[in-house]
């Protein structure tokens, strides 16, 4: 399992994931989970990813050949927007599954989703969700949030404080929050956690940045959060008798 977060902002995108990995509880790795085809000035996009580890490596090792001479028609330089590049992401995904798909099913899930965020030069960021049979959502001011993998430990926190006027650094600090609940309450998500402040009209991945669990500023984050959560609630009226 794994958790992978992407959150659509008016000042730009929000995207992170985790880097845990496991095929039960004896064995665990860390992997990038996070792909990204950047040529500065023109284009940023983000591929994250979570379910089988076979399957979606596949699909972006397919992705990052085709950007350096293969196939042209799964090229992500080559889409000519951000809705473009979720099919050829969508494709790759069902090329994979209906290839190997009936070979693993003896052994477990071959199922792979993404998330797929950025910027090409000439329309808005954009955001989408990529499910395991190839089709997906975009984002929007309305639903600026998607989650791909273990979603539902870290969704509260941002259900009650984000909005589409939400800073990219105040959406920074929720989803490393939002990391940090999850991790707290399931072994099969943990750091380092890669995360991107994507500005608008950037054109730059100079704001990513990892974070491991012994970060000073994730563990101070955590730390403060903790003392004012147990404040507020200290401060909170007790139910009546």
């Amino acid at each position: 399992m794994t958790y992978c977060l992407g959150i659509l902002l008016d000042d730009g995108l929000v995207l992170a994931s985790d880097s845990r990995s496991n095929a039960g509880v004896d064995d665990i790795t860390k992997v990038r989970k996070m792909a990204l085809f950047e040529r500065p000035g023109e284009r940023v996009i983000a591929v994250l990813s979570a379910g089988n580890l076979a399957t979606t490596q596949s699909v972006v090792t397919t992705l990052q050949q085709a950007a350096h001479g293969g196939d042209a028609a799964q090229d992500l330089f080559a889409a000519a927007t951000l809705f473009d590049a979720a099919q050829i992401v969508g494709n790759s995904l069902r090329t994979v599954m209906a290839r190997d798909q009936e070979f693993v099913a003896p052994y477990g899930d071959a199922s792979g989703s993404f998330l797929v965020g950025g910027q090409i030069a000439g329309e808005a960021p954009r955001l989408f969700q990529i499910y395991s049979a190839g089709n997906f959502v975009e984002a929007t001011p309305r639903s600026q949030i998607l989650q791909i993998g273990e979603a539902k430990y870290g969704k509260p926190i941002l259900d009650r404080t984000l909005h589409n006027e939400t800073t990219l650094d105040h959406a920074a600090k929720l989803a490393l929050l939002s990391y940090d609940a999850t991790i707290r309450s399931n072994l099969s998500v943990d750091g380092p956690i890669d995360l991107l402040r994507y500005a608008k009209d950037s054109l730059s991945t100079e704001k990513l940045r990892k974070y491991s669990r012994e970060d000073p500023y994730w563990v101070d984050l955590r730390a403060k959060y903790g003392e004012g959560l147990l404040a507020l609630v200290d401060a909170l009226p007790s139910p009546p008798d």
